[in-house]
C-alpha cells in the first residue's frame, strides 16, 4: 500500500503518519516485497510511510532499509559496546530531564519518543519511562535555566522534540525569549525528514515567535532520505531567524563512501542546509554491525575535500564523556 504524502487533507495532520506507520515486520516485508528473518527485537520497528516510500522495493540493502530494519546481529555481545557508552544516565544535581555535558550550554530530554526508530540510536537503550517531564519538571528546568547565568544555548533533543503538539513548543520558546542570557535555542529532529509535513503552520508560527537564534539541526545521513517533498517542507522553514544545520552518522553498508556523502552534502545544499557533523558511531549495545573506524572516516573525509567545496565537507567527530569537547579528527 503506497500511501501519499502529498493529500491536501493530511497537509497538516502529521500526527497521521505516526498513528498509522509501520510497526510489524511482517507487515514492512509485505509492504517492500522482501524476506526478513524470524528475529524479534525488544527496540520496536517503527516507519512511516513517508520514508516508507522512499525505500526501493525487493532491496535488502537498501541505505534507507538498513537503518531501520531489525537484524539479528543486534543480539550480537560485543566487548565495549554498552546500554550507556556517553553517561548520560548517570546521577547529577540538575533536574530530571536536563543535561550538561558541555560549558554554556544544556540538553533537555524534550521527548521520549521519536518519528522513525532507527537501529543504531545511541538512546536505544535509553530509560525513557523514567524520565517524562510533567508540568513541575518542566518548571524546574526553566527556573534551573534562568538561574544559571552562564548558560547561552539550550537544546532540544529526545526522542525527537518535534513530537511535541506545537502549542506547548511555542509556550517553550515565549519562556525561553524572556530568559535575556539564552542566545540560542537548538532542536535536533529527524522528523521533518521521516515526515516532511511536521513542518506545518503551527510549527512555523512559533519558530517566527522566537527572539532567540534558532538552529534546526536535521539528521540525514544519505541523499535518498532527501526528496522533492522533503526540500519543499524545509524551505518553509528558512525564516530571518533560523540556521538549518545538518549532522550524520557514518554508518557501514549506508553511507561510508565519499560518493554517497559527497551527494548527501550538495542535496543538503540545495535545501538550504549546511553540513555540520559526520559522527562516529556511538558503541551503543546492538550497533556493532553499523561501526566503520575513525581511519576510514578520516579517508572518506579526505576525499570529499577532493570533490566538494570546504563549507560542505562536515567534521569528523566522536563524542567522549568527560571532555569538554566533541573530539574533531583533523585530515
Amino acid at each position: 500500500m503506497k500511501v501519499s504524502t502529498n493529500s491536501k487533507s493530511l497537509e497538516h495532520n502529521w500526527n497521521w503518519h505516526l498513528k498509522n506507520a509501520v510497526r510489524d515486520p511482517n507487515r514492512l516485508a509485505s509492504e517492500l516485497e522482501i524476506s526478513l528473518s524470524d528475529f524479534k527485537s525488544d527496540f520496536p520497528l517503527l516507519v512511516p510511510f513517508p520514508y516508507l516510500n522512499r525505500i526501493q522495493k525487493g532491496d535488502l540493502n537498501d541505505p534507507l532499509l538498513l537503518q531501520v530494519l531489525p537484524k539479528v546481529e543486534e543480539e550480537k555481545e560485543v566487548s565495549g559496546y554498552i546500554l550507556d557508552p556517553l553517561k548520560e544516565q548517570k546521577p547529577t544535581n540538575l533536574p530530571k530531564g536536563l543535561i550538561q555535558k558541555y560549558r554554556r550550554r544544556a540538553l533537555i530530554i524534550a521527548a521520549a519518543a521519536c518519528g522513525i526508530n532507527c537501529r543504531y540510536c545511541f538512546r536505544r537503550h535509553f530509560p525513557y519511562d523514567q524520565s517524562r517531564l510533567d508540568q513541575q519538571k518542566w518548571r524546574e528546568i526553566l527556573e534551573h535555566v534562568s538561574l544559571d547565568k552562564s548558560l547561552r544555548e539550550i537544546i532540544f533533543s529526545g526522542g525527537d522534540p518535534l513530537i511535541l503538539p506545537d502549542k506547548f513548543l511555542e509556550n517553550l520558546i515565549l519562556s525561553l525569549n524572556d530568559i535575556k542570557h539564552i542566545n540560542t535555542i537548538r532542536i535536533h529532529t529527524r522528523l521533518p525528514v521521516v515526515i516532511p509535513n511536521r513542518i506545518n503552520p503551527g510549527l512555523i508560527s512559533w519558530a517566527k515567535k522566537c527572539r532567540k537564534k534558532l538552529v534546526f539541526v536535521f539528521h540525514v545521513n544519505h541523499p535518498n532520505e532527501i526528496n522533492d517533498e522533503v526540500r519543499e517542507y524545509i524551505t518553509k522553514i528558512k525564516l530571518s531567524n533560523t540556521v538549518l544545520l545538518n549532522q550524520s552518522v557514518l554508518l557501514k553498508g549506508v553511507n561510508n563512501s565519499s560518493k554517497v556523502l559527497t551527494s548527501l552534502s550538495e542535496k543538503l545544499f540545495e535545501a538550504g542546509v549546511l553540513p555540520y557533523y559526520l559522527h562516529l558511531l556511538d558503541p551503543i549495545k546492538g550497533t556493532s554491525h553499523f561501526f566503520v573506524s575513525a581511519s576510514e572516516g578520516m579517508k572518506i573525509i579526505e576525499d570529499l575535500k577532493g570533490h566538494l567545496p570546504g563549507y560542505l565537507v562536515p567534521r569528523l567527530a566522536q563524542e567522549i564523556p568527560g571532555l569538554d569537547s566533541k573530539k574533531t579528527f583533523f585530515c
